[in-house]
C-alpha cells in the first residue's frame, strides 16, 4: 500500500512559554503602542530593536508592521521617487514588486539562474538602467554576494536586501542583510520568527535610519528608540520626512524577543529537516536538486527542486499525485497566480520584458514548506513520496 503523509504544511510550532509570558505581561499593563510607556520603561519594541541590531551586528534597527512595509520604507528612505526604475528579481514574491509599485516606482526585472538566484550577467547588462537594486534572496537562496556588491558599488547602485527568507543565513560568514545599505526582514507566521505579521529593518547609515524612523510614524518621539541615531541626525530631516505610519506594537515585539534568542537553534533544526528531504530526492529521474554553494550558510525553512523541460500537464500530474498522498507542492510556473506563487509577468501593474531563459527555469520550479512541526521521519517519508510520484510520471 502507498505511504501517506498526514501532517500539516501550515501548522507552526506553539510559541515558546517565555514569549507567551511576555505577551501576557503586555496585555496586563495595556500599553501596546510602542510609545506608550511609563517613566523609566524602555518598551518591548525599543528593546527588540536594540537586541536585533546587536544580533545582526548593525548600528541601527527599526521594527515595523510587516516585511513589505520595511521594503517600501527603505525605498522611500534612499530617495526613490514616482517613476523611478528599480532593479529586482524576476523570481520573487508579490510584496517585492508591490513595494516598488507602492512608491510609484517601476520594477525592472532581472533574470534567475538554475540555482534560483539573481542572474548576475543579466544584472550587469541592466545596471545602467537604475540606481537602486531591491535584491530578493528568494526562498533563502543567496547569490555570489561578493560579485554582486562589487558590481553595484562600481555602478553606484544602492542595494536593499529583501531577507524575508534569509534571517540567520550568511554568505562567507557575513549575515544576510549586512552587505546592502539596508536589510529588511519579515516576522510573518511562515518566516523564521512568528509574530503573525511584522518586519525589521537594519542599516549602518544614520540618515537612512533616521528617515525610516520618521517614515514609520515616530511623531517626534525618536528619542524613545534604543537603536536609532542621535537627535542631531533627526533634526536634519524631521520636517521634510512624511509620516507613513507602520510601527510595530509592543505585543508583537514581546513575542519576538524570545524567539530571536533561539534563532540559531531553530536554523539548525530547519537544516536538519531540509537536508533529510534533499538527500531523499537525490538522483530522482527527471528532478534537479538546487545546488547550494559552499560559501552559503542557508536556512532550510522551504525546499525547491526543478522539473526542467516538463510540460505543464505533467507537472500538474505530479502535484495531483503528491497531494493525494498528503504532500503539498507549489508550482511557480503556473500561468495564473495561485496562493503565494506568481511569475514576474503576473504583476500586470508592472510592465515587463520577456525573459526566455528565466521562463524556462520558472516553468519548472517546485516549492514546499518545511515546518519545524515535521519530524525527521516525516521528512524522509515526504521525500519518498515525491521521489515515487515524480519517477512514476517521468517514466510514463
Amino acid at each position: 500500500m502507498s505511504e501517506i503523509f498526514t501532517g500539516s504544511f501550515t501548522q507552526q510550532e506553539p510559541l515558546p512559554d517565555d514569549a507567551i509570558e511576555a505577551a501576557m505581561a503586555v496585555l496586563r499593563h495595556g500599553r501596546l503602542h510602542r510609545y506608550n510607556v511609563v517613566p523609566g520603561e524602555l518598551g518591548e519594541t525599543a528593546l527588540l530593536e536594540q537586541e536585533f541590531a546587536a544580533q545582526m551586528g548593525a548600528k541601527y534597527c527599526l521594527a515595523v508592521s510587516s516585511g513589505g512595509y520595511a521594503l517600501a520604507t527603505s525605498l522611500r528612505a534612499v530617495g526613490v521617487k514616482p517613476g523611478d526604475p528599480v532593479l529586482t528579481n524576476a523570481f520573487t514574491l508579490a510584496p517585492v514588486p508591490g513595494a516598488i509599485a507602492s512608491v510609484g516606482a517601476r520594477p525592472i526585472f532581472v533574470g534567475v539562474t538554475e540555482n534560483l538566484t539573481i542572474d548576475l550577467d543579466d544584472l550587469a547588462a541592466k545596471l545602467d538602467q537604475a540606481r537602486v537594486l531591491m535584491l530578493s534572496h528568494m526562498r533563502g537562496h543567496l547569490c555570489d554576494m561578493d560579485r554582486l556588491m562589487q558590481m553595484c558599488d562600481a555602478a553606484g547602485v544602492t542595494v536593499i536586501e529583501d531577507c524575508a527568507h534569509t534571517m540567520g543565513a550568511a554568505w562567507r560568514g557575513l549575515l544576510s542583510g549586512r552587505q546592502g545599505a539596508i536589510g529588511c526582514y519579515s516576522c510573518q507566521t511562515y518566516k523564521h520568527v512568528n509574530s503573525g505579521e511584522g518586519g525589521l529593518l537594519i542599516t549602518d547609515d544614520e540618515e537612512l535610519a533616521a528617515k525610516a524612523t520618521m517614515l514609520s510614524g515616530s511623531y517626534m518621539l525618536y528619542e524613545r528608540h534604543l537603536a536609532a541615531p542621535g537627535p542631531e541626525v533627526f533634526e536634519k530631516i524631521k520636517y521634510t520626512t512624511p509620516n507613513v505610519s507602520g510601527r510595530m506594537d509592543n505585543l508583537r515585539a514581546a513575542i519576538l524577543r524570545p524567539q530571536l534568542r533561539d534563532l540559531d537553534q531553530q536554523v539548525q533544526r530547519w537544516n536538519e529537516r531540509y537536508d533529510e528531504i534533499a538527500a531523499g530526492l537525490l538522483d530522482t529521474p527527471g528532478l534537479t536538486i538546487v545546488e547550494r554553494p559552499e560559501e552559503e550558510t542557508y536556512v532550510g525553512s522551504s525546499i525547491q527542486f526543478l522539473l526542467l523541460g516538463w510540460s505543464p500537464e505533467r507537472i500538474a500530474e505530479v502535484i495531483r499525485r503528491c497531494a493525494a498522498r498528503g504532500v503539498e507542492l507549489k508550482w511557480f510556473g503556473g500561468a495564473e497566480p495561485t496562493g503565494f506563487t506568481s511569475r514576474y509577468d503576473s504583476w500586470r501593474y508592472a510592465d515587463s520584458e520577456p525573459l526566455p531563459a528565466s521562463d524556462r527555469i520558472l516553468a519548472g520550479v517546485m516549492d514546499m514548506r518545511v515546518p519545524l512541526t515535521f519530524s525527521l521521519d516525516d521528512c524522509r517519508l515526504i521525500a519518498r513520496i515525491i521521489r515515487a510520484e515524480v519517477g512514476a510520471v517521468f517514466q510514463a
